[in-house]
Order: structure tokens, then C-alpha cells, then sequence
């Protein structure tokens, strides 16, 4: 690519948009993932009993176990969650926003 067609792509409007999109998406993305990662550490440094504490009567599985599972379940549903909207949404954008450099340079 030469640097004219660089120059059309970042004048395009929607070369914005997009970056706004995709960092806002992200940023939302990343606070919840740190909120609950975080908050898992938080729980086992300061509430042991809670993560101690068994889910029924007799069983091995405690609180912290399943809290622990659940956020590697969580996790991969907001992967595909992003992976699903970066492969519509975003390259959508992504390919009009190269068509109409690849026209403008012609």
C-alpha cells in the first residue's frame, strides 16, 4: 500500500468510527474482565471462609472451586463474544473503509 492510500483511509470517516467502536468495545470488555478476576483475589484474600465454604452437605466442591470455573466459562464467553463482533461488525467497516481507499486511489 502506498502512503496516498494510507492518507484516504485515515480521512475516512468511518476509520474513526471504527476506532472508536473497537476501543470502547475493548475498554468495556477488559473493566469486566478485571472486575471479576480481581474480585476473585480479593475474595480469597479477604474472605476465606466464603471461598472455603461448601456448595452442599458432604460435597468436595467449594464456593471458590466453582467461582474459579466459572470465570474460565465467563471468560471464553466474552472471546467469543468479541471474536463474533470483530468478524461481523468490525470487518465489515474494516473492508468498506478498503474499498473506498482502493477506489479513491484509482
Amino acid at each position: 500500500m502506498s502512503v496516498s492510500m494510507y492518507a484516504h483511509i485515515r480521512r475516512n470517516p468511518r476509520f474513526t468510527e471504527l476506532v472508536e467502536k473497537r476501543t470502547r468495545f475493548a475498554t468495556i470488555l477488559s473493566i469486566i474482565v478485571l472486575t471479576i478476576f480481581y474480585g476473585f483475589v480479593l475474595l480469597v484474600a479477604f474472605a476465606p471462609g466464603l471461598i472455603a465454604k461448601q456448595l452442599s452437605e458432604g460435597s468436595n466442591l467449594t464456593f471458590g472451586v466453582a467461582a474459579g470455573l466459572f470465570q474460565f466459562v465467563f471468560f471464553w464467553v466474552l472471546t467469543l463474544v468479541y471474536v463474533r463482533r470483530a468478524n461481523g461488525e468490525f470487518d465489515d467497516i474494516n473492508n468498506e473503509i478498503v474499498r473506498s481507499a482502493w477506489k479513491e486511489e484509482k
